[in-house]
């Protein structure tokens, strides 16, 4: 490799790992998981007493979001606190707060995708937002949820499906296109 000067520093080279760090995220045989000192950071983070400590949690929270099953869901009444003047820590906030902190804690771990076998995306809707996850062999791949603003009080169940069909589509794109793809919905 010295003839097209490609090098590697030895102290940067490892081989024979059970798992990989990237990014915040564990990559092993069995999947991706989440970072083990973020999940005991998450685990003692207090409740937040201020805007800044509970949006330093949020976006702490937020980037492990696609291991969470609801996560737009579970985190909007927190995510409503930072709008402009809103942030009342009240015991309300408390049962959102700590919730969310229990399943960033217990996250599973995400399969990788296999091309070759068809994808299954399961979408869901409520009055107050969407999600969606995409599996293959019954296995998760990964989560999505959003909010939905007051604008989408107006649709009716089966048009929020079809938004969750449609974010979700949009958002996995890179792995649907060209592929053999199941939705199920209950609607």
């Amino acid at each position: 490799m010295v003839q097209n000067n490609l090098l590697a520093k030895h102290s940067k080279c490892v081989s024979g790992l059970p798992s990989v760090e990237y990014l915040s995220h564990f990559i092993s045989a069995h999947g991706v998981a989440t970072d083990p000192r973020k999940i005991v950071v998450v685990q003692q983070w207090p409740a937040s007493v201020n805007v800044k400590q509970l949006g330093r949690f949020l976006d702490l929270a937020g980037y492990y979001r696609k291991f969470i099953k609801g996560y737009g869901l579970i985190s909007r009444p927190l995510t409503d606190l930072l709008k402009k003047d809103s942030f009342v820590w009240t015991n309300v906030a408390s049962q959102f707060f700590y919730p969310l902190k229990l399943v960033l804690t217990t996250a599973s771990v995400l399969a990788f995708p296999d091309y070759s076998l068809p994808f299954v995306v399961e979408t869901d809707a409520s009055g107050t937002g969407i999600g969606a996850f995409l599996m293959q062999n019954n296995h998760c791949i990964a989560f999505i949820s959003k909010g939905l603003s007051p604008r989408h009080d107006a649709l009716s169940v089966y048009e929020r499906e079809l938004l969750a069909l449609v974010f979700a589509v949009t958002k996995w794109s890179h792995c649907l296109l060209s592929q053999h793809v199941i939705v199920k919905t209950d609607h």
